[in-house]
């Protein structure tokens, strides 16, 4: 399709272009060019190089007048100039520009139609190709011929070192966002996942412009009220937050619910769309037994990254990390049986924020107020085990804005009132839920049971939770249902499941006191009724 298009506007002269190709012909040039290679089940194993992850230390955002006063510039937004982006930018051009054939891939991010952007992906992998084909949301015919030009474009140069000497730049690898001119330039690094991320940190930045919450979440819709099919209403919408190893994936993935997305969304004034055209999960250790419906996506049009897989079976040996524990699966949504597409749902009636409480002091699940959802939403908590020395047992508290801090540009509380605006117009209740440790902490309790989790989200859905009796937590505040089928009565209150209350309240006064030591970096940016929503360091425990 190379006629169908012209890059010579962003300086690219190159004789052969490759435009949204067919899945096949993407399959024969990996194979061909790259090495890539068939497994069983017909997806396409791809290798990275020495990226395996992404490279937050190396992301730079141009700092220029349009955008200046709304970047949160910090640890996670640091700063590039323009005269810097464009040199950087031209490394890219004169790489693109070396290579005999490019791909370019057109698509949208968001899947409602006044919400979404163009973007056109520029690469010379083809595995880089088939990625974004997953996921970005594939035009019709119609729209690819009408595409014009795009709001962003991404030139994809990872096989060029970018140069350490320019100014702003600290190592051969650069990932360089200019929100004036629309381009993101990535150099040094063939890792898929800084693609999908550029595109959110985009919409992280345009979205709140129009007054549309961008979430790192994942969101499920309940069975339509009424009727069958087509009849009646749509169904009940849940939106999951939480860092890795707290369960957003497993929790969302319900076979009673529709899948609306796995990792990006936004809310706007009509409800709720997924941001991506795929997903992007995680492979270590799969299983058709534990992940059914993610191991039953592993097929042809998939995109297998440095996993290892045996070279005369074609067999993929999902427990093998010996490339990376980072071994990933991207394919189409719709290879997901139980997805909704279009994926667009109505407004949230309940919002959970999922944590892995290591201490053992938070309840498995509360109901938090607009003001305490804000309050946990801009610390993102979870925590994690330390354990990688002899005998060291003690849990780390590990805190990410929003819960994915390392994507945002405004300051957390932009996204937070935003939340709370949405949360107030639409009646959403928010729940904090613990996947973590009952009885004490990690080391002498144990991992909350999984089919007690379950019970708790689906009473949430069901509406049950939100009439159960409650108890206040003294030291964050917290309303605590006491009363949930399916789970003890005895769990639900975390100090009744310690043998030793005193140890209980030194633990449940230190990560208080963790709590409030990390959101002193935002108190500067939020209002006094967020902060006063944080543990009560005054009270005396017993």
């Amino acid at each position: 399709m190379a006629s169908c298009i012209d890059l010579s506007s962003y300086g690219i002269q190159a004789s052969t272009l490759h435009r949204n190709l067919s899945l096949a012909t993407l399959y024969e040039r990996g194979i061909a060019l790259e090495g890539e290679q068939l497994t069983s089940s017909g997806a396409i194993v791809a290798n990275s190089g020495d990226k395996t992850g992404r490279s937050p230390q190396d992301k730079r955002i141009v700092e220029e007048p349009s955008s200046q006063e709304d970047v949160w510039w910090g640890s996670v937004n640091r700063p590039l100039s323009p005269e810097s982006f464009s040199k950087v930018r031209g490394i890219a051009i004169d790489y693109l520009n070396s290579r005999g054939e490019l791909f370019v891939v057109d698509g949208f991010a968001g899947w409602d139609p006044d919400s979404r952007i163009k973007v056109r992906v520029i690469c010379t992998r083809s595995y880089h190709a088939l990625f974004m084909h997953n996921m970005l949301i594939r035009p019709s015919a119609e729209e690819l011929n009408d595409f014009g030009d795009p709001d962003y474009v991404i030139f994809e140069a990872g096989g060029a070192e970018a140069d350490p000497t320019i100014e702003g730049v600290e190592s051969t690898t650069s990932v360089a966002i200019d929100f004036a001119s629309g381009e993101f330039v990535i150099l040094g690094t063939d890792y898929a996942g800084e693609l999908k991320k550029g595109v959110f940190t985009i919409m992280h930045y345009l979205m709140p412009k129009k007054g549309v919450l961008s979430m790192h979440c994942s969101a499920n819709e309940g069975p339509r009220v009424g009727g069958n099919g087509d009849a009646g209403q749509e169904g009940d919408v849940s939106l999951f937050f939480g860092l890795s190893g707290t369960g957003k994936t497993t929790l969302s993935a319900d076979q009673s619910r529709a899948l609306i997305g796995d990792d990006e969304h936004c809310w706007n004034d009509t409800g709720i769309f997924n941001i991506e055209g795929g997903c992007y999960a995680k492979c270590i250790d799969l299983s058709s037994e534990n992940e059914p419906e993610i191991f039953g996506a592993i097929r042809f049009g998939t995109v297998l990254e440095n996993v290892v897989m045996d070279p005369d079976s074609r067999e993929v040996d999902y427990t093998d990390v010996s490339v990376t524990q980072n071994t990933r699966a991207s394919y189409p949504i719709e290879y997901i049986p139980n997805a909704k597409i279009p994926c667009v749902a109505g407004h949230p009636t309940n919002i959970v924020f999922l944590t892995c409480d290591a201490f053992g002091v938070l309840p498995p699940v509360s109901k938090l107020s607009p003001e305490q959802a804000m309050y946990h939403f801009i610390s993102g908590y979870t925590a994690k085990i330390a354990g990688t020395e002899v005998g060291v047992t003690e849990p780390e508290a590990t805190f990410s804005a929003c819960f994915g801090a390392p994507f945002l540009v405004w300051h957390p509380s932009k996204y937070a009132e935003l939340l709370a605006e949405k949360m107030r117009a639409h009646g959403a209740t928010c729940w904090l839920v613990n996947t973590g440790w009952s009885g004490g902490a990690y080391g002498t309790g144990s991992r909350m049971s999984l089919p007690y989790t379950r019970a708790i989200v689906d009473a949430i859905h069901d509406g049950t939770l939100q009439a159960a009796p409650t108890t206040t937590d003294l030291v964050f505040g917290l309303e605590v249902p006491t009363r949930c089928a399916g789970v003890p009565s005895e769990i639900l209150v975390p100090k009744k499941t310690w043998s030793d209350p005193a140890a209980f309240d030194q633990t449940a006064a230190k990560l208080a006191r963790l709590f409030v030591e990390n959101f002193e970096q935002f108190a500067a940016g939020t209002s006094e009724a967020i902060q006063a929503a944080g543990p009560n360091m005054t009270v005396e425990v017993c």
